[in-house]
């Protein structure tokens, strides 16, 4: 005979993993985005994912105004492996309640930090968040206090990058940018401190969001931005591929992988690359990729014209 509390636990288990519902997640996917687990799936090794607090939901609002309570409050946390390393990651579900942060959502971001800087491993955000949920107020300004107070913490100590997966305003913006490393979705990512409509309300300026905030903003005009993607799978493959040059914190070495390229092969190309006449340019990248061990120069051509 099967425990009851076991039954009560796989439904729990099983409520989890809707997130917002089957018709926000078909939102979801109908815009051409990935839900918060899928992202997870394509990030970390396959079958190293440990979940935490996933039953966490909010409080109860004085006001009433909170209506929808969701298992996990809108933010999947844990940690797993990439290429055999550990990580702790959180990534924000835009199903439910479009991410925004509340209370108990900053709790699980800020503890999940907090393990991260402990153990001496990288933290990953997956960002897709409308910014502070409005319903609680002074609670979900407070959350991201802490947030930003973790990340100034971390800074030189663990590294800390930021996936930026849909449209991020107010303190979803804030976070990322105090981060070491933030990748982008080409007409998917955007950042910015409010949206296009209080701008419009406040300035009388008509702005776009991609104007605003978009990836080609802040990978060629701010800097806010270092890697510039065509879609969610490239922009996790990146992440991957970064984690690969990094140290875990600051008191260890960058992995050591074995070099295929020989030390004292020569390019002739590099003779030619470098004009006489100091008048005429040419692209640095063209020394590089043939200096550094072949394939290992990691970069994102914008494309942007």
């Amino acid at each position: 005979m099967t425990d009851p509390r076991l039954e009560t636990l796989a439904q729990w288990r099983q409520e989890a993993l809707k997130g917002g519902g089957p018709e926000r997640v078909a939102r979801q996917h109908k815009k051409g985005k990935l839900t918060a687990r899928e992202r997870i799936s394509l990030l970390l090794d396959d079958g190293t994912f440990h979940e935490l607090e996933p039953f966490v939901t909010a409080r109860p609002d004085e006001m009433g105004l909170l209506t929808e309570r969701y298992p996990g409050d809108g933010v999947i946390t844990g940690y797993g492996q990439v290429n055999g390393r550990t990580v702790y990651l959180y990534a924000q579900d835009f199903t439910v309640l479009g991410g925004t942060l509340g209370e108990m959502h900053a709790q699980k971001i800020c503890r999940v930090m907090d393990l991260a800087l402990r153990n001496g491993t990288p933290i990953i955000g997956l960002i897709d968040s409308g910014g502070a949920r409005i319903q609680e107020g002074v609670r979900a300004l407070h959350g991201y206090g802490e947030v930003f107070r973790r990340n100034a913490t971390a800074s030189g100590v663990i590294p800390q990058i930021s996936v930026m997966l849909g449209p991020c305003a107010g303190g979803a913006s804030y976070s990322p940018a105090m981060t070491d490393f933030i990748i982008m979705v080409r007409k998917q990512s955007f950042m910015f401190i409010t949206g296009p409509d209080v701008v419009r309300a406040v300035t009388g300026e008509q702005v776009d969001v991609e104007t605003l905030g978009g990836s080609r903003v802040h990978n060629t005009i701010s800097g806010v931005a270092h890697f510039d993607t065509e879609s969610e799978a490239e922009a996790l493959a990146i992440c991957r591929q970064l984690l690969s040059y990094l140290p875990s914190n600051n008191v260890e070495n960058p992995p050591h992988i074995e070099s295929t390229d020989d030390p004292w092969r020569m390019d002739q190309e590099l003779n030619d690359i470098v004009p006489l006449d100091d008048t005429v340019p040419y692209d640095m990248r063209d020394v590089l990729h043939r200096v550094v061990d072949q394939g290992t120069f990691l970069e994102i051509q914008s494309g942007w014209a």
